[in-house]
């Protein structure tokens, strides 16, 4: 009705404006100029009107766990990846994901951006038995996306790269689960992007902001890492003892605290949390903690929210949201 209203409101400038041509050039001109400004607010009402068809989409980090989470049906992290895949696709019904795994690192000072479109799988890891090795993810990637991004970091102060490059595992197992290409298809491009090549927790926090608009397109953001991931203590779960390092509590539990916290507080907490005594413990690398930042990050002023963990021996699993679903029903 407001459009409408406006757009009566234009006509009948228009025609006064015939009118105030009887009356001398001077009232005509400022009549024509305050037509000209009625005629740009309301080109501009429809542009705002038209940005806000596309709701800013939620930013996720997914707790993606090894290669063989897909076939780990039992595991208590297999139904929440599902419920988080299908909240993804028939909720929030993103326009493209673009993904930031753990399993990709660019350079110290540069990132690289994944511009192929016939986007072949990587099996980066080994001592799996042989059908690991044969797994299959169907997707499709986006090379003008891919350009825009590489432009928005730019503008960013950010170097990057197109590269050309199939999908590792930090993507296609987890997104196996969530997005199962049978039962929970995602069939919208995917587009990967790589993590520096530093546990820069400020850094990465940087380069998740300099993507953030992409939500505004109604693109979906997803960081893939663990929110405690240490190899090197996984030898007591062979044992068959599951209960959770006590490193495990207490920094999955820190990350938390941290993510919570005001938006306008959080860079700092969040890498605060690095420091920590058992950090290192948690994170003897830290390329599966960076992927949380990015997501924090391209969150701007959204909250965060920890919708599932599960502290299990040396893994941490829990998974993230940033922002609003645009529906009532949410995790």
């Amino acid at each position: 009705m407001s459009q409408l209203l406006s757009f009566r409101a234009l006509i009948g400038l228009s025609l006064a404006v015939a009118m105030f041509a009887f009356l001398g050039a001077s009232p005509l001109k400022a009549f024509t100029s305050t037509l000209q400004r009625a005629g740009m607010d309301w080109f501009s009402t429809q542009q705002n009107a038209s940005a806000s068809l596309t709701p800013r989409t939620p930013v996720y980090f997914f707790s993606h766990g090894g290669p063989d989470v897909q076939y780990n049906t039992k595991h208590p992290v297999f139904p929440i990846l599902q419920q988080i895949g299908r909240e993804i696709t028939q909720q929030v019904k993103p326009k493209a994901v673009v993904v930031f795994s753990a399993h990709w690192m660019g350079e110290e000072g540069a990132i690289h951006v994944n511009k192929e479109e016939n986007t072949d799988l990587i099996y980066d890891f080994y001592g799996f038995p042989d059908h690991f090795y044969q797994a299959k993810y169907p997707n499709k990637g986006d090379s003008e996306l891919a350009g825009k991004i590489m432009v928005m970091l730019s503008e960013a102060g950010i170097q990057s790269y197109g590269v050309n490059r199939g999908l590792d595992h930090g993507v296609w197992s987890g997104f196996n689960v969530a997005f199962d290409p049978e039962t929970n298809p995602l069939n919208v491009p995917l587009v990967q992007v790589s993590l520096y090549k530093t546990e820069d927790p400020h850094a990465h926090y940087a380069l998740g902001r300099a993507v953030a608009a992409l939500r505004e397109q109604g693109i979906v953001i997803i960081g893939a890492g663990m929110s405690v991931h240490n190899l090197r203590d996984m030898h007591y779960m062979f044992e068959g003892n599951s209960n959770p390092m006590p490193y495990t509590v207490s920094f999955d539990n820190a990350l938390k605290e941290a993510v919570e916290v005001d938006p306008a507080l959080r860079e700092d907490k969040m890498a605060a949390i690095c420091k920590r005594g058992d950090a290192k413990q948690a994170h003897p690398f830290m390329d599966h903690l960076m992927p949380v930042y990015i997501a924090a990050g391209a969150a701007g002023e959204d909250w965060g929210k920890q919708t599932w963990t599960l502290q299990e021996g040396s893994f941490g699993w829990a998974q993230y949201r940033f922002g609003d679903v645009a529906t009532s029903s949410k995790l």
